[in-house]
């Protein structure tokens, strides 16, 4: 069975799950890549969209809306008494030199940039990213080179958009068999409490297969920026439940005579 016919399969049928248990590993491990792969594609996307829009508005809005500023001595300083914020085309740039506003806020703001008292923060597609001012020793900005900055990332976004996506998609990959090894941990209670005879190889395939529910639905969601509350637990309750039945599935060992 190829993959994405596993990936069908895994979707609605606990019984198929059960049955994967019994293929090679090396399989297995490829799923977990390509489940990965599935999971990220809406965050890859926006920030491909995101990142054009957000330089282009970026570089209009500091230079015809933004007051004069300057970076010194991991410090913002500005022409202002109160934070500046500024919204065009979905996108918000934020100056703070107070220290009024918080990384949270930023989030709060959808897709965003913003320069604070002591990091810069951005935020797109549900992610936040903070650089304090201190990790660039000797850093001095002003409006006038920022905005000379903000031309040369226009012209490394296809450099850029790349190296983040394989980061990214590193980074999650390694989440997702982090996740999969603690899911065949609960397996194997689930298997005690069933009464079914698996070793912790079997369940980790199984483990693998019932990621994929939770992995759709919330890519689908991703995908319509549309927030789940306790997204967390969500995903790992259905995980486990569905694992559950896929473990039920499985025929109880004989008892010998």
């Amino acid at each position: 069975m190829n993959i994405f016919k596993q990936f069908y399969k895994s979707i609605y049928s606990p019984k198929d799950i059960a049955l994967f248990r019994f293929q090679g590993i090396g399989k297995t491990i490829l799923y977990v890549f390509f489940l990965t792969f599935i999971s990220i594609l809406p965050f890859i996307l926006f920030l491909s969209t995101d990142l054009s829009t957000g330089i282009d508005s970026a570089k209009s809005i500091i230079k015809d809306e933004a007051p004069e500023f300057s970076i010194k001595n991991g410090l913002l300083s500005a022409k202002t008494e109160v934070p500046v914020t500024i919204n065009k085309d979905n996108f918000t740039i934020i100056i703070d030199p107070t220290g009024a506003i918080s990384d949270s806020d930023v989030e709060n703001e959808g897709n965003a940039f913003a320069m604070l008292k002591d990091e810069f923060v951005f935020s797109s597609g549900g992610r936040i990213d903070t650089y304090p001012y201190s990790m660039l020793q000797g850093l001095n900005i002003t409006k006038s080179s920022l905005l000379d900055f903000i031309d040369k990332i226009g012209g490394m976004k296809s450099i850029i958009i790349p190296v983040m996506s394989v980061f990214i998609y590193l980074f999650s990959s390694a989440a997702s068999f982090i996740e999969v090894s603690i899911l065949a941990m609960f397996g194997l209670a689930l298997a005690n409490l069933l009464g079914r005879n698996l070793n912790y190889r079997q369940l980790w395939r199984m483990a693998a297969y019932s990621e994929t529910l939770p992995t759709l639905f919330f890519t689908i969601m991703a995908a319509i920026k549309t927030s789940v509350p306790y997204s967390f637990a969500i995903n790992w309750v259905v995980a486990i439940i569905v694992l559950f039945l896929a473990i039920n599935e499985i025929p109880k060992p004989k008892k010998a005579n």
